[in-house]
């Protein structure tokens, strides 16, 4: 039965991804519906089939009822957003549900303590980013307070490096009365707010010189602090909101050449960083030390080929840190790499829905947000799957929605939950348009 599920799952979230590009096609709204509803139907039943798996494969019932709960929380999240928000973008939210459905799966199989904690913490990440939306369409002021998100952005991620806790070389999270959080997760969407902000209110050159050293001390404080992956993504987001802001190709160029030159002095300055480099280059080294994590995570994915070993029928637990930064290895190895390409489109699809967004918004400040954003979310995708599949070395990025740990599920909540806004805002605009004329 293990077996032949796995054929299903591939099919199931095939479907799902043939109606979320399906949705681009379509012109008419109720085409648009109806290829969300095809979503829904898909993920519910690739959610069931892997719990009815999980379930066998485990004999508990509190799996059974895991599963229900996050049914009824789904259900209640797709439909109850729609009554909030009635010209909420469906195809986004039914990406974050499934993305979320997956991650939920894989934790399960990996760990029922760590996947029923993680559902509690997008329960409540859920209920607290719900207002985002309706705060954007009415909050104007958020435009004219730019030093505001530079300088908290700042002091969060020089208190981590500060007082921050090692992980694996980096300082990446504090705690606080027992609770840890890693600043840099929420540090992205006020940097984005910070670069879009300046740029809308002025792309001269001087202001440009401005936003470009409040960028540079942001990644020289996560450099410092050895989150190079976070590094990258603050380096090439702001980039593209310059060149987006400016139309200007030699301030890119300028920038391509500058970081290039940065990433040769971090490789000369910092032994995390070569030895990264060094495990990348050549894991089969040094197997039993700093390759052991890139080597398993080849193993598991060439193990799972195509269409996978099953759930339960893989080793993942035998790849560190599995549940965070090498999820993606573990989806591979049981569910396939045919299931593992479709939820990359899956991400590729949110992205364009996100650079969509940013094409339609008239204002600049809404424009680069969107974009910003959405850089964003792409880049560390593209830092995550090529990290684990040996493309890049790896950066310690998590997968956004699918890997453990609170504060990138509640970032990315926030992230989604402002494009919502952005897109609800534009619907609303061309209604009031539509009924004036």
């Amino acid at each position: 039965m293990v077996d032949s599920s796995k054929y299903l799952l591939i099919l199931f979230i095939a479907v799902y991804t043939y109606y979320n590009f399906s949705y681009f096609r379509y012109q008419e709204i109720e085409e648009k519906h109806k290829a969300c509803a095809g979503q829904i139907r898909a993920m519910f039943a690739l959610q069931a089939l892997a719990y009815l798996i999980l379930y066998l494969k485990t004999e508990k019932i509190l799996v059974l009822y895991f599963y229900l709960a996050q049914v009824a929380f789904f259900l209640l999240y797709i439909y109850l957003y729609r009554v909030f928000y009635r010209n909420v973008s469906r195809v986004l939210v039914n990406n974050m549900c499934l993305m979320l459905c997956v991650g939920l799966i894989i934790l399960t199989r990996l760990s029922l303590d760590k996947a029923i904690r993680q559902f509690i913490i997008i329960v409540a990440s859920a209920l607290v980013t719900w207002v985002i939306p309706c705060v954007l369409d009415r909050v104007w002021q958020l435009s004219k307070i730019p030093w505001v998100y530079g300088v908290l952005g700042v002091a969060l991620l020089s208190m981590v490096l500060v007082a921050g806790g090692s992980t694996y070389g980096a300082q990446l999270s504090i705690q606080i009365k027992g609770i840890t959080f890693q600043p840099s997760e929420f540090v992205k969407i006020s940097f984005v707010f910070f670069v879009a902000t300046m740029f809308y209110h002025s792309t001269s050159f001087r202001q440009v010189c401005i936003t470009t050293v409040m960028a540079a001390l942001h990644v020289l404080i996560l450099v410092l602090s050895r989150d190079l992956g976070g590094a990258l993504i603050f380096f090439v987001t702001y980039l593209c909101m310059l060149f987006v802001a400016t139309n200007r190709l030699d301030y890119l160029l300028a920038g391509m050449a500058l970081g290039t030159a940065a990433a040769g002095v971090a490789y000369k300055l910092f032994s995390h960083v070569r030895v990264r480099v060094s495990a990348w280059q050549n894991p089969w080294a040094d197997i039993d030390n700093t390759g052991y994590q890139i080597t398993q995570s080849l193993f598991a994915i060439g193990t799972g080929g195509w269409f996978g070993m099953g759930l339960y029928q893989g080793m993942p637990k035998k790849i560190p840190v599995v549940e965070k930064d090498f999820a993606f290895a573990a989806i591979s190895e049981e569910l396939g790499g045919l299931f593992a390409l479709c939820l990359i489109l899956i991400c590729l699809g949110c992205f364009l829905q996100l650079v969509m967004v940013a094409c339609q918004m008239q204002a600049m400040f809404y424009k680069l947000i969107a974009f910003g954003l959405g850089v964003e979310y792409i880049i560390q995708v593209f830092l995550t799957v090529g990290g684990v599949t040996k493309f890049i070395p790896s950066t310690g990025v998590t997968l956004p929605f699918i890997s453990y740990g609170g504060s990138s599920i509640l970032s990315t909540f926030i992230l989604f939950q402002v494009i919502q806004g952005l897109y609800i805002l534009k619907r609303n605009e061309e209604e009031e348009y539509g009924n004036q004329e």
